[in-house]
């Protein structure tokens, strides 16, 4: 990417680089050194035309077993910090990576873009 003055990279981020969970630690410091690496290499490369950015979600499900954030089994009510009442849905990331790796964020470097059904702006934890 460098060599050829054009290149769009898209980490993967978590809250915890934000806020803190129970029983996480390893895991938060290193998403906080994701998020970290990405301002870094942000700074450094976008001289030469690299973009780097993170995505950065909370808890999608991955399988039938989390169909209802209400029902998990070990964090009930999860789901209820969150301003839509559920967990996200994969299809939901999607378009948040297709911006940061497409030139329509050329301008966009250095930045985590949350995609978190408004956990964040919620106050977190109520």
């Amino acid at each position: 990417m460098l060599e050829r003055s054009y290149g769009r990279i898209v980490n993967i981020a978590s809250l915890t680089s934000f806020v803190a969970f129970h029983e996480v630690a390893a895991y938060a410091a290193s998403k906080a050194g994701v998020s970290s690496l990405t301002r870094s290499l942000a700074v450094e490369w976008s001289k030469h035309g690299v973009t780097v950015n993170a995505n950065c979600s909370r808890r999608f499900p991955n399988g039938p077993e989390c169909h209802s954030a209400r029902q998990h089994p070990t964090r009930p009510g999860i789901a209820d910090a969150h301003t839509h009442g559920t967990l996200g849905k994969t299809e939901e990331l999607v378009g948040a990576a297709i911006y940061l790796a497409s030139d329509a964020s050329s301008f966009v470097t250095g930045q985590t873009l949350v995609v978190d059904g408004g956990f964040l702006a919620s106050g977190v934890n109520q």
